[in-house]
């Protein structure tokens, strides 16, 4: 999951970072570029609808990312932290595709459970305009979605990674390579 709306951003060079790595390690990568593909993150009244209803069909312009979500074994997400989280194209995603019926299901008490239990891991990999002090006072937003929100859909079992490069406004060269090197080792060892 690639989220960036630049393709000459940083972020768009650890997505290939990140892919490439994968790849080399034998794995199938599907890549989704949300700005690329034009993402709609704004959930309709239908979508809406079709969440509170406990609904298991899924809007048309949400398919394609549902059945990548339903065949991965590992999630991975590439995105820059925005105002301490997710850039709202990547919220808009996850409560698009991360529904009933697919990320988990109600039972008869109206207890959660996990719909991703074949997911076996969660990367992150996200860029920090502040110091890493900063990023801990305001509670990581982003960071905190995916690893506890996003895992109770995995079920506990799924492990967690997260890479981050802090205070990327002035990461220098070296930080920055350091940084795709960390994303290449992460991938690669998967």
């Amino acid at each position: 999951m690639l989220c960036h709306p630049n393709p000459a951003s940083f972020t768009h060079a650890a997505a290939r970072t990140a892919a490439s790595a994968a790849a080399g390690a034998g794995h199938r990568v599907t890549l989704l570029d949300l700005y690329a593909e034009g993402f709609d993150p704004v959930m309709s009244a239908d979508d809406l609808r079709r969440y509170q209803g406990n609904d298991s069909t899924v809007a048309p312009a949400t398919v394609a990312h549902v059945e990548a979500v339903r065949t991965a074994d590992v999630l991975v997400f590439v995105y820059p932290t925005w105002w301490s989280g997710l850039p709202a194209v990547l919220k808009g995603w996850l409560d698009k595709v991360m529904v009933p019926g697919v990320a988990f299901s109600l039972d008869e008490r109206s207890k959660v459970r996990p719909g991703l239990a074949h997911v076996r891991r969660i990367v992150a990999v996200s860029t920090y305009g502040s110091p890493r002090r900063y990023v801990r006072f305001v509670n990581d937003n982003g960071r905190r979605i995916l690893f506890r929100a996003l895992r109770m859909s995995t079920g506990w079992r799924a492990r967690t990674t997260f890479v981050g490069l802090y205070s990327m406004d002035t990461a220098t060269v070296a930080d920055r390579e350091r940084h795709l090197a960390r994303v290449a080792e992460v991938m690669g060892s998967m």
